[in-house]
C-alpha cells in the first residue's frame, strides 16, 4: 500500500492551514474557537490572516487547531493510541471512520472541559511533588 493510499482518508490530507481556520471560524464562531482552545489568536483582534500567521509558527498551536478540527468539526473518532502519538496531519484514519457533522458547542461545555483539564493537571503536579524523601508533595 503506498502513502498515497495511507493518508488518502485524512481530512486533513490536501486541506491548507487557512482553510482549516475558515471552516472553524464559519462554524463555531471566534469566541467558541477561544473557549475551547484557550488561544489568544482568536481572542484578540482575530482574524483569519493573523491566527494563520500564529498557527504556522506554533507548532502545538496548530496541532490543537488540526486535532479540533477532525475530532470537533469533522466529528471522526478518536484515534488509538499509537495514531495519537503522531501529529494529526500524519495519522492514518481507517477507511471505516467518515466524518460526521459537527458537533454541537457550548460555552458552558467549553467551561466544563477547562475545568476537568485543571483538575487533572493539579493532580499531575500533586502527584509529581509528592515523592520518596517528601511524600505528603509540601
Amino acid at each position: 500500500m503506498s502513502n498515497q493510499d495511507l493518508y488518502s482518508n485524512n481530512p486533513l490530507q490536501g486541506v491548507k492551514l487557512e482553510q482549516v481556520v475558515e471552516e472553524l471560524v464559519e462554524q463555531y464562531g471566534w469566541e467558541l474557537l477561544h473557549a475551547y482552545l484557550q488561544l489568544n489568536c482568536f481572542k484578540n483582534n482575530p482574524d483569519i490572516k493573523s491566527a494563520v500567521k500564529f498557527l504556522r509558527k506554533t507548532q502545538w498551536a496548530q496541532e490543537k487547531v488540526d486535532n479540533f478540527y477532525l475530532y470537533r468539526l469533522k466529528n471522526l473518532p478518536k484515534p488509538d493510541d499509537v495514531q495519537y502519538e503522531l501529529p494529526p496531519r500524519d495519522r492514518v484514519i481507517p477507511a471505516d471512520h467518515k466524518p460526521g457533522e459537527p458537533c454541537e458547542l457550548s460555552f458552558s461545555d467549553a467551561k466544563r472541559i477547562m475545568e476537568k483539564k485543571a483538575s487533572k493537571q493539579r493532580a499531575r503536579a500533586r502527584k509529581q511533588r509528592s515523592n520518596a524523601s517528601n511524600p505528603w508533595g509540601n
